[in-house]
């Protein structure tokens, strides 16, 4: 049995007007692909009202602008970058280059070699999200990334500094202060004083994350598909109310189609963490996003069992899975449909966008079916090579490309492994 004590809002979710932002998009990019920096400068212009002399930060500009960030601010900034960069070092450390000989004198081998070029977009609409720049330029420099360049529009007409300091201390070889699609789309073709990148990477609105689908493959890779934040809490009976709520709201004030769902064995934990909401709500500086948020998309979902509950988790498949069951772990073993795990009342997602050091760029709408999040491997082409040293061997596999490509109607490919087999095995072939 499923009780749903609420549920989304359709009438809600659907009141806002819409905007056709593949066509917007496409515009944009055709026009920067054919005019450059003028274009470039003049969608600045008019979306970010900005136009600077030059977007790029030069080495005294941003030592300037570090310099006007507090102490404090600069110390948390490194601190949590340890923690990305200890993370992402391990991951790169279990990426093995390997060779194997599969038989007397075949060698095939494995290669991970880091993209020549990345581009990191770092946003700053509604909020300056500096834990954007360890996790996109920071984790590239730790895959081996010998180029990384960085955009981060301004904010109200201003160089946001923080973020600057936390591009800077990431690693990022050039810094932008430019935004929007004009950014990504900047990265992705180039233009006059911008080099072309082969990858981008990193979260953006609505505008950003069609920018990157409709210029992918085209132009670039990217590291996934982005949509709204999401959250997802399975709690027990013995869940903390207060938390659920705590943590359902620290993630739906991303925006107002940031959906937050509870499924929980307790009508009573539901119950409560719903009066837990509206009462924060009240006091949350950013309750007009987070309820906005809450109001559309937000569920509350009771089940019989938690076994029903990681199940039911398993479907939405969301980006932050939170886990507040006495025995936590047990979500490792349960499901496998998720961005990210947090497992325990003392660990929460906060922790993950913000400090903890794992990558906070992560699938959304579904797509944990089918992939993980930004990690060092997202930055590595791994490729594979093969060498045949033994002429007997040759012989053989010529032998078996023959047959096995004629069984396709692949003549020429059929013919290449004959002229081995010829060569070393001495076979005799009509074409030769």
């Amino acid at each position: 049995m499923i009780l749903k004590l609420k549920q989304q809002n359709p009438a809600s979710a659907g009141s806002a007007p819409v905007t056709d932002t593949p066509t917007v998009v496409r515009g944009v990019i055709d026009d920067i692909r054919a005019n450059g920096d003028q274009s470039v400068r003049a969608y600045s212009e008019k979306f970010d009202k900005w136009s600077p002399a030059s977007f790029r930060l030069s080495q005294d500009d941003i030592n300037n602008i570090i310099s006007s960030v507090p102490q404090q601010i600069l110390d948390d900034i490194k601190q949590v970058q340890e923690n990305v960069r200890a993370f992402a070092m391990a991951q790169r450390a279990s990426i093995k280059d390997f060779e194997m000989e599969i038989r007397p004198g075949v060698h095939l081998g494995q290669k991970n070699i880091p993209i020549n070029s990345v581009g990191a977009y770092i946003p700053g609409g509604r909020y300056p999200l500096l834990a954007s720049s360890h996790m996109t330029i920071l984790t590239a420099k730790c895959a081996g990334v010998p180029h990384v360049t960085a955009c981060t529009p301004p904010i109200a007409g201003k160089i946001p500094a923080n973020t600057v300091a936390a591009m800077h201390y990431a690693g990022a070889d050039d810094i932008y202060i430019l935004g929007g699609v004009q950014a990504v789309a900047a990265m992705a073709v180039g233009t006059e004083t911008m080099k072309k990148v082969d990858f981008i990477a990193g979260p953006g609105n609505a505008f950003v994350a069609e920018a990157k689908r409709q210029l992918f493959g085209e132009e670039i890779g990217i590291d996934l598909p982005a949509g709204p934040t999401e959250i997802l809490i399975v709690a027990d009976e013995h869940a903390d109310p207060f938390t659920v709520a705590t943590d359902l709201l620290s993630q739906a004030e991303h925006g107002p189609d940031s959906p937050a769902v509870l499924i929980t064995n307790s009508q009573s934990v539901g119950k409560k963490t719903i009066d837990e909401v509206n009462r924060l709500l009240e006091i949350l500086p950013t309750a007009d996003v987070a309820g906005v948020s809450w109001d559309r998309l937000g569920e509350v979902i009771v089940v019989e069992n938690l076994d029903e509950a990681y199940e039911i988790a398993d479907e939405y498949a969301y980006e932050h899975v939170q886990i507040l069951t006495q025995k936590p772990r047990e979500a490792l073993e349960k499901m496998s449909n998720y961005g990210a795990l947090f497992l325990g009342e003392k660990t929460c997602v906060s922790y993950g966008d913000k400090c903890i050091g794992t990558n906070h760029v992560l699938p959304t709408r579904g797509a944990a079916r089918y992939t993980g999040g930004l990690w060092v491997g997202k930055y590595l082409k791994t490729v594979t090579y093969q060498e045949v040293t033994s002429p007997q061997e040759s012989g053989e596999l010529g032998r078996l490309c023959g047959r096995a490509a004629r069984a396709e109607n692949f003549e020429g490919h059929a013919r290449s492994g004959d002229a081995r087999a010829h060569q070393y095995l001495g076979d005799k072939f009509d074409w030769i």
